[in-house]
């Protein structure tokens, strides 16, 4: 009978739909803990489909703008005039950006307005796709990124927002596994659509084809979306966010710029290396002596959560890194066009979103530490495929290694962040599972940089062990009426094109190393209560 009466219950408070709002005075003679509450207007009925779409195709626009670019590298550099050491900036600035605006948006919106903040940043995002297609220069064309990933930030959190309102609480579960399809879909198809766009309709077409998707949510949201505020909005650990977004961006920048300005020879090196040190010890100051911030410290004592972030950011210095490798290798050292290199990628994506459908399938019951181990070591055994590239491979090699890599990545990112969850109180989870996405972006960011870093390194570093064996002892060198300037000039492409083909397969084994060292870390983390 108590089982039946709580049934009952349950059903009448979930078909409520018509229940008036509380008027304040109502509020304010409630509890302190429905004050904290939220203003929230019911969504009409007609619109729930159109806003469900909406905000899963923001999703999607979000991630696959990280990406989009990838394969269309070669018609950016060669349009923009933009050196190889300036590549990565493509990446970095739109990821940090992001990441810094991220943990502002329950504040943002809670301050101002879900849906003006909604609004607005997709009003900035289109205005920076649209500086995408002005920019003339390296630098014009970084800026217009900046932009547009700071006005991305607010988007997927609010979007999952929006989501779990408009849907049932039956169905959060999928709804969550809706939004990370679309999220990790937008990520692995990027390099394919930015290679046929840029092929065939130049790469200034990457950004127009995304302004209509943009025009489409801001409608739809404008008729149909609420707006919603925070009756009494949190205060925000500004101090704690700027003092960690200098050490960040200090380091990226220290990263980025070290090998054009010759490391500490620079004065800016100098300056963005004293700024990252002052910003992280700033920051864990701050952590240490303030009862409150931004990232709570309930948070840093809880084994399974630290361990999974650890576990992120390694993923984080994997996932995009690889993206970033593959196709420059294809198009400059494998002569493949600009679209065969994004269609590569496919097979890499496809298993990625597959495996993820899988592992939903997979009961709470079941330990998901075993799982966690199994994606790790398809992750390091991928990249170890990936040391026998070479430059008589066919694209077969390339589709083995992404499949393991894409089933490897799909297990691990489900795994990590129930496992993630399993031991932390649930008040925290929200805030647990911005950690997560902070750790990984900051992963991709970094990885990218070390990436390039080392590989102009070891571009130099073989290029003169290769040179080194054209002796005057070789049999051309007896012959100096040949050795025009053509064929000299020929002679270094070669040594060249070999010494960077190296220098890229060395970039897979830091990636499969730094894979490989937290792997066993995976034997830290403990049982969710059910199972111990």
């Amino acid at each position: 009978m108590a089982a039946v009466f709580r049934n009952q219950c349950h059903r009448a408070r979930r078909y409520r739909p018509s229940a008036p709002l509380a008027r304040p005075a109502q509020l304010r003679s409630g509890s302190r803990r429905e004050m904290n509450t939220t203003i929230s207007p019911q969504v009409p009925a007609e619109g729930r489909t159109a806003i469900t779409v909406a905000a899963l195709l923001a999703t999607y626009l979000q991630a696959v703008n990280i990406s989009l670019p990838n394969a269309a590298l070669p018609h950016i550099q060669g349009s923009l005039s933009m050196g190889n050491d300036e590549v990565g900036w493509v990446f970095s600035a739109y990821i940090v950006a992001s990441v810094v605006v991220l943990p502002m948006t329950n504040w943002l919106a809670g301050r101002y307005g879900r849906k003006t903040i909604f609004q607005l940043a997709l009003a900035l995002f289109a205005i920076g796709m649209t500086l995408n297609t002005f920019a003339t220069t390296s630098i014009q064309f970084v800026a217009a990124r900046i932009l547009q990933g700071a006005a991305s930030g607010p988007v997927a959190p609010l979007s999952i927002a929006i989501l779990l309102e408009v849907v049932s609480p039956a169905r959060h579960a999928r709804t969550n596994l809706g939004f990370t399809l679309c999220f990790l879909l937008g990520i692995s198809s990027g390099p394919s659509i930015g290679g046929w766009l840029s092929e065939y309709y130049g790469w200034r077409s990457i950004s127009y084809a995304c302004l209509a998707p943009v025009a489409f949510i801001f409608a739809v949201m404008a008729l149909f979306l609420p707006e919603k505020k925070a009756e009494h909005n949190r205060p925000f650990d500004f101090f704690g966010l700027l003092s960690f977004s200098l050490g960040m961006v200090g380091l990226q920048m220290f990263l980025d710029r070290s090998e054009r300005l010759d490391w500490f020879a620079s004065a800016e090196i100098w300056a963005e290396g004293v700024s990252s040190i002052l910003g992280f010890y700033l920051f864990i100051v701050h952590v240490a002596t303030s009862k409150t911030h931004f990232l709570n410290s309930a948070l840093f004592r809880d084994r399974n959560l630290i361990v999974s972030t650890v576990m992120s950011f390694a993923l984080g210095f994997v996932l995009l890194p690889t993206l970033a490798l593959t196709s420059p290798m294809l198009e400059e050292l494998l002569d493949y066009p600009v679209d065969t290199t994004g269609y590569m990628t496919l097979p890499r994506g496809m298993m990625l979103v597959g495996t993820v459908i899988v592992m939903s399938m997979i009961p709470s019951r079941f330990d998901n530490r075993p799982f966690v181990i199994l994606g790790s070591a398809l992750i390091v055994y991928a990249n170890w495929q990936m040391l026998g590239y070479s430059p008589l491979m066919d694209q077969w090699a390339v589709a083995k290694a992404g499949l393991f890599q894409g089933a490897g990545l799909g297990i691990l990112i489900p795994a990590l962040a129930k496992v993630a969850f399993a031991t932390l109180d649930p008040q925290f989870r929200p805030e647990g599972g911005a950690l997560l996405n902070i750790s990984r972006l900051y992963g991709s960011t970094l990885g990218i940089s070390v990436v390039q870093l080392f590989f102009y390194n070891n571009t130099q570093a073989m290029h003169l062990a290769l040179a080194k064996g054209l002796t005057p002892h070789h049999a051309a060198a007896h012959i100096p009426e040949t050795l025009t300037a053509p064929i000299l000039a020929g002679l270094n492409g070669m040594v060249t094109h070999q010494a960077a083909t190296v220098a890229v397969i060395d970039q897979f084994k830091i990636l499969m190393f730094a894979m490989a060292v937290v792997s066993p870390l995976a034997l830290l983390l403990r049982p969710s209560s059910f199972q111990k």
